[in-house]
């Protein structure tokens, strides 16, 4: 099972992010858990510079911006 973490305090951006993957996600047909990360200590944690970001099984594919749900589909792949 995939677990896919979106990193961002809520806003919008990150909201869109989290919609973004999650139908990415239910595109692919794989199993996955998606775990929405807000406390700033651990976003910092994974060093990213600026969120939303996302990260698949512990690694960060994306920061900073919201990709398509096709791009998200190759990074979740």
């Amino acid at each position: 099972m995939k677990k896919i973490q979106i990193l961002g305090t809520g806003c919008a951006k990150c909201q869109k992010l989290a919609t973004v993957a999650d139908e990415a996600a239910k595109a692919l047909g794989a199993p996955y858990e998606l775990v929405k990360v807000t406390e700033l200590k651990q976003i910092m944690s994974f060093k990213v510079l600026s969120t939303p970001a996302l990260v698949v099984d512990g690694v960060v594919k994306l920061s900073g911006r919201v990709p398509t749900v096709e791009e998200a589909k190759q990074l979740l792949g």
